[in-house]
């Protein structure tokens, strides 16, 4: 037992349960916690940002590079509110961040008397938007409500949590009993008879599909032995990209995926909602889904499969591959129309998406195997989720269903932050990447060396696209004006150059990995192919006779 203050005993529950960086903008709020912090900056690195929306970006980018648990603190009210953005993307992508803000003085929570930074119910907001939150009101509780929160975090379906606390509540001390170990995940025991009824249905099938999401990464070792055993194509999306070598015969991106799923009889589905192939691609009597995901409610969200599986996706894929072998059977032909269906949609994005392809392809050739890609709502981002080969996993980051403009260059830091060693660009468009563009002095003062790339068009393309194609070319509110981006990165002191070709951008980013500190790229681009067609694709099931 310790004599601590409430923001002394959280901070040794960051330091528990392995935070070694906390992404933060400091307020009168939580200056108790950060007096606190100044004590354990040895263990704990705080990075300040110029927004709070980039604290919770970096914090998003952290977690979902590294897959570890990140953490964020800022005061509360606007400086909350701020973070929201992010909070809701950490939840469409199922990202372990904890937001850590401050409150008013205890007493006068929910009495709407006007305190700075007040809101009328700031922890409701916060349950909303997380798996879990709560308040911390004295010092003995917060080291077991810390611990409740990363449990939370490494159980079951891995999404944001919150925690606030009064600003009066920081500074007051009290005996504190620290426990003696860091948070542990709930256990998962693997469903052997779920999975013993999974394999009978998959070895019998002719046509199998896998189709893999965020929930995979780190699963890829048994996707691949199980795809490999049942010559079955493993179609990924955005979130599930890496999770299988992108180069592998049977790693197939949406478009291929989509003609696999017309002909499939049984798909294994591990760890995605599904919802474009059953909302948008159709469903009928003749499919048959076998779905594992870590989360119970996920499982007939949409509509109930013929398996359904709760359980880890690696211990559950390993269990699955040992029992295949003895229900398997076999399927003449299999590769070779698998080989021949992944040509010809590769062909079709390559002949549809050309001059985004070159640019996709010099990047993919700048970059490492390992090198993370952090992509944006922009017309290089979209073709990039089935035209970017991704290697290894957890190294093509996206926004998934979210869709947050603006959110790329802020993440890219932070996934930098987690992986130092590791080349991480970003790829935004010009109104995109002015979300967050002030965060270039974070990066400079920190020596983030991620290479940013801005493709400017000079508007908010896919809109404007949008406008002229469906509304008669009644254009409104699309045009940008632009500073000049070179000039921009060089009065942040960081490295800038303007390119013009493909060529000069692979080049270009090569230069800025060499490097080693921050740089930005800007790409001017004219009008570029539509990739909608490639994207928003069309109901194949039932087949029309």
């Amino acid at each position: 037992m310790q004599n601590l203050s409430t923001a002394q005993a959280v901070v040794s529950m960051l330091e528990l349960n392995g935070i070694d960086t906390l992404f933060c903008l400091p307020g009168v709020q939580n200056d108790p916690f950060f007096d606190a912090l100044y004590d354990r900056t040895n263990a704990i690195r705080p990075i300040h940002a110029r927004h709070e929306q980039a604290c919770a970006y970096m914090a998003l980018g952290y977690a979902m590079a590294s897959g570890n648990p990140s953490a964020y603190v800022v005061v509360p009210g606007p400086g909350f509110l701020n973070t929201t953005a992010a909070l809701s993307t950490a939840y469409a992508v199922n990202a372990p961040v904890l937001a850590l803000t401050g409150q008013i003085q205890q007493s006068m929570i929910g009495r709407n008397l006007g305190q700075l930074h007040e809101l009328p119910d700031q922890l409701s907001i916060m349950r909303g938007l997380t798996k879990w939150a709560d308040r911390i009101t004295s010092p003995a509780e917060a080291p077991g409500l810390m611990n409740e929160a990363f449990r939370r975090l490494l159980s079951g379906r891995r999404r944001p949590v919150a925690l606030e606390c009064a600003l009066d509540t920081w500074a007051r001390k009290a005996p504190v009993i620290l426990p003696g170990g860091a948070a542990e995940a709930d256990p998962c025991p693997v469903d052997e008879d779920g999975v013993d009824r999974a394999a009978k249905l998959l070895g019998s099938a002719k046509h199998p599909l896998i189709i893999v999401g965020g929930g995979a990464q780190g699963a890829g070792e048994y996707v691949r032995l199980i795809a490999e055993m049942l010559d079955a194509p493993v179609a990924t999306g955005r979130m599930g990209q890496g999770v299988i070598d992108g180069r592998h015969r049977l790693s197939v991106t949406a478009p291929a995926g989509y003609r696999f799923w017309g002909e499939a009889d049984v798909v294994l589905a591990v760890g995605t909602r599904l919802q474009p192939q059953q909302q948008n691609w159709g469903m009928d009597d003749d499919l048959k889904i076998i779905r594992i995901d870590a989360d119970s409610h996920e499982l007939d969200r949409q509509r109930k499969p013929e398996i359904g599986i709760v359980g880890d996706a690696t211990a559950t894929l390993k269990s699955l591959a040992n029992k295949l072998g003895k229900y398997n059977s076999a399927r003449a032909g299999r590769a070779e129309a698998v080989a021949e269906v992944k040509a010809s949609a590769t062909k079709l994005i390559h002949d549809r998406l050309a001059p985004q392809i070159a640019y996709l392809k010099a990047i993919r050739q700048a970059l490492p195997e390992d090198g993370i890609l952090v992509d944006e709502l922009t017309q290089m981002g979209y073709a990039a989720r089935f035209a970017y080969p991704t290697y290894k996993s957890r190294t093509f980051l996206s926004p998934g269903y979210q869709g947050t403009l603006g959110w790329g260059y802020a993440t890219s830091l932070g996934a930098k932050v987690a992986k130092p060693d590791t080349p991480v660009v970003s790829i935004s468009g010009d109104g995109g990447f002015m979300f967050t563009a002030m965060e270039m002095a974070t990066a400079a003062q920190n020596g983030i060396g991620v290479v940013a790339v801005v493709f400017s068009d000079g508007a908010f393309g896919n809109v404007k696209r949008i406008q002229q194609q469906a509304f008669n070319n009644r254009t409104i509110a699309t045009t940008l004006h632009n500073p000049d981006f070179v000039k921009l990165g060089e009065s942040f002191g960081v490295a800038s150059e303007r390119v013009k070709s493909p060529e000069e951008l692979g080049a270009a980013i090569s230069r800025g990995i060499a490097r080693g500190g921050p740089m930005l790229i800007d790409c001017p681009v004219g009008e570029l192919p539509d990739p909608w067609p490639l994207v928003a694709l069309p109901r194949i099931r039932p087949r029309k006779v």
